[in-house]
């Protein structure tokens, strides 16, 4: 794994790693749609008052601990590194991904496995596929580019640089969880309009992004439990993020996005997000 100074971890583009390699070629895909099961019933004027200034003091030490003005700063990531898919608990041929993303809803991702190239396009409400095995370029399903949205929604960038205000999500104080022999983490939980829930859960002591979890109902109308799980943090410049991404399914691990070089507020061009004319015309 590079060490460079130049690495860094986005966690937006992570989640949307996860949800993404939900429908390339070289993962095994499952459409699901969210559900609000997380939900808890409603507390008093009073305390759902005190829980929300928690709540948001959680995310300032989030905030903090991830590098305050160096975090909030970041505006563009190139990441590299290699995508992992586990099948029953046990990991498969590992792919390598380029990612590229402009905050806060432009990404490129390009995979490579066994020699073949994948690239998916998202920008704002709508994307494009090219299919390196089938040599096809097509636009995202209405399903896809949702996909994208969701994964925006649980993401940890989504929680602490706000974005969800704009939905006019709320933000719940939920209280402490045992994370292991005498640790605890703090979690808060994001409540959106249309019912969907997303829980984050922070170190006690040192308010690193631990977990994010939340529900979805698969094809079948099974309601699985889902997270995310973040590992390996450094601190390079002043920011502090982690390497490794783990998804769980139903407490089952499925993949694992591994990081090994990732650069920040670098130029990313346009065209790189532009649908080509045709396959000849892709870069």
């Amino acid at each position: 794994m590079n060490k460079d100074t130049n690495q860094r971890v986005n966690f937006a583009a992570a989640a949307s790693l996860i949800v993404l390699l939900s429908y390339t070629p070289v993962v095994l895909s499952q459409n699901t749609t969210p559900t609000n099961s997380l939900n808890s019933p409603a507390p008093s004027s009073t305390v759902e008052s005190a829980g929300k200034e928690k709540a948001e003091a959680i995310l300032q030490r989030g905030i903090e601990a991830l590098g305050g003005r160096a975090y909030l700063d970041v505006r563009t990531i190139i990441g590299r590194g290699i995508f992992t898919q586990f099948q029953d608990g046990k990991s498969g041929l590992p792919s390598q991904f380029l990612d590229y993303l402009i905050f806060p809803d432009r990404e490129r991702t390009e995979f490579r496995a066994q020699g073949v190239r994948t690239i998916q396009t998202n920008v704002g409400t709508s994307g494009w596929i090219y299919d390196g095995a089938a040599r096809t370029l097509r636009n995202m399903t209405p399903k896809q580019t949702e996909d994208f949205r969701f994964a925006m929604r649980t993401s940890v960038d989504n929680l602490l640089r706000g974005w969800w205000r704009k939905e006019e999500a709320q933000l719940s104080y939920v209280g402490r969880r045992e994370a292991g022999l005498a640790r605890r983490n703090e979690v808060v939980r994001l409540t959106y309009r249309d019912g969907f829930t997303v829980e984050f859960e922070f170190g006690a002591k040192d308010y690193l992004p631990a977990k994010s979890l939340y529900k979805r109902t698969i094809e079948n109308q099974e309601e699985v439990a889902e997270e995310d799980r973040f590992a390996q943090f450094i601190t390079i410049k002043g920011v502090t993020l982690p390497l490794v991404i783990d998804h769980f399914r139903a407490g089952v691990q499925t993949s694992r996005i591994n990081y090994e070089l990732v650069e920040f507020n670098l130029s990313i061009p346009d065209s790189l997000f532009a649908r080509p004319a045709d396959v000849k015309a892709l870069k």
